[in-house]
């Protein structure tokens, strides 16, 4: 079928088109007028989804999520959001409505839920486009009563809001709360054992204690050190000492000795002279070598105290070593006490600092939770509340109309290509190719209203055929 053979097949069902035209017309505007004025109200609110929270003056990334504005969107269709609105409207407490819910249920089921379900269907929630503003719709036939429905709905979403955002910060304040008894008794055991070993071990403070016994260790191995050296010099000396008497520096250096050699000497120069003048029994040479022999004694006595100093000052030397030696050691155990009692002080002051740090952490995350959980602060806001719509938004009689006469004429183009593929009509010689299957050599205009001419005429008639 060809664009020409479309259009007469049009021109020649035309009837049936108009009639359908008419008929779907008519109708509409029919049940345009008989159908009730429609009315709807529209509340705009305001979603804050890019500002600070209002408790700890974050930015809250969940409401950043591409998919906030779809959820919101859900939020506000829910089924809880309409039992609110039908609860906070007093609807299931009207008789009226009542009434109505037992005809149309039979008494089946809860008048609440029935409320809600036909509020769901005439409610429209549309948000704009680039912008954080929600229109909530409603549609009825009682101005006031739609605008009534959807402030209501815009309220109850904004306390629906703060109440799923409050509730689990609740839960969440309940849940530290236990924590936090939990974290207080482990901060006074682990306070408690260490007052326990402080006391025990008489403890004030470990660090100080040990630099103090530190410094004395030191000292004392400094004092080792000069004690050791004294000691090897003492022992030379005494070795020497009682090694050769004369030889000896603490002997020669003795004052004693040197006076007594001073006077030995003297003496037996003295007996030397008398012995090369005198005889030996002489009373003088008596006297003088008896002087010689008593200052002699005395010089031997003299070198042997001296050496048994010696000796003396080395065996001093030798016990005040030993003692710093053992003075040293038990330091160093004392040393390595404080050092073994240091180490438990820490791992215990470690377990006290650390149950302190999570119970503060915790006290401050269940202060900051409680806050939340108290808070009644939304950040949806109510741009326009809903009016009482002065105009029934319908039926659009002027829409309807134009709608039906674009269907009404669809309608009549399908009736007329059914009704002519059912009685099928040849309309051109394009026709009868297709019917018959022969080639058509020429095309007869006629025109039933006319006369049928004769004689001349028909012959004139005649030769007006055209070849194809």
């Amino acid at each position: 079928m060809n664009v020409s053979q479309f259009f007469l097949i049009l021109l020649a069902r035309r009837w049936i088109i108009l009639a359908a035209l008419a008929v779907t017309v008519l109708v509409t505007v029919t049940v345009s007028l008989l159908l009730p004025k429609n009315y709807k109200a529209t509340a705009s609110v305001l979603l804050n989804y890019k500002g600070m929270d209002p408790v700890t003056g974050l930015t809250m990334p969940g409401q950043l999520l591409p998919g906030y504005m779809a959820t919101q969107i859900d939020i506000i269709t829910s089924k809880n959001v309409a039992l609110r609105v039908v609860d906070a409207m007093g609807l299931a407490n009207n008789p009226a409505v009542v009434e109505q819910f037992r005809d149309a249920t039979n008494g089946k089921g809860n008048v609440r839920d029935w409320l809600a379900e036909l509020m769901m269907k005439k409610l429209d929630v549309t948000p704009s486009r680039e912008s954080s503003v929600v229109e909530i719709s409603f549609k009825g036939a009682d101005p006031a009563f739609v605008a009534a429905v959807a402030n209501a709905y815009a309220d109850e979403y904004q306390k629906i809001s703060v109440q799923l955002k409050v509730e689990p910060m609740k839960k969440a304040a309940g849940y530290f709360n236990e924590q936090l008894k939990l974290l207080r008794d482990n901060v006074e055991t682990a306070q408690a054992r260490l007052s326990k070993y402080q006391q025990e071990h008489g403890i004030v403070s470990v660090d100080n204690r040990l630099d103090v016994e530190n410094n004395r260790l030191n000292d004392l191995s400094a004092q080792l050190v000069g004690a050791q050296g004294q000691l090897m010099e003492a022992n030379s000396r005494a070795g020497m000492a009682s090694r050769g008497s004369g030889e000896s520096p603490d002997v020669a250096g003795n004052p004693l000795v040197q006076s007594l050699r001073l006077s030995v000497g003297n003496a037996e120069a003295k007996l030397a002279e008398l012995s090369q003048r005198l005889d030996r029994n002489h009373p003088q040479y008596q006297a003088a070598k008896a002087e010689v022999e008593k200052l002699r004694a005395d010089l031997n006595a003299a070198i042997q105290s001296t050496t048994n100093s010696v000796g003396n000052n080395a065996s001093i030397l030798r016990k005040r070593e030993a003692d710093v030696r053992a003075a040293l050691a038990e330091q160093k155990s004392k040393v390595l006490e404080l050092n073994r009692t240091r180490d438990e002080l820490n791992v215990l002051v470690k377990d006290v600092e650390s149950a302190q740090r999570a119970f503060d952490v915790t006290s401050q995350r269940f202060s900051q939770t409680r806050i939340e959980g108290q808070a009644d602060q939304s950040d949806i806001s109510i741009l326009n509340p809903a009016v009482a719509p002065l105009e029934a938004a319908g039926p659009k009689v002027m829409l309807n109309t134009l709608l039906s006469i674009v269907l009404g004429s669809i309608l009549g183009v399908g009736l007329a290509l059914g009704v002519e593929a059912l009685d099928r009509r040849v309309r051109s010689d394009g026709d009868l190719v297709d019917v018959v299957g022969i080639p058509v050599l020429g095309v007869v205009e006629w025109n039933a209203s006319q006369r049928r001419p004769t004689g001349i005429k028909r012959v004139l008639s005649m030769r007006r055929l055209r070849l194809n």
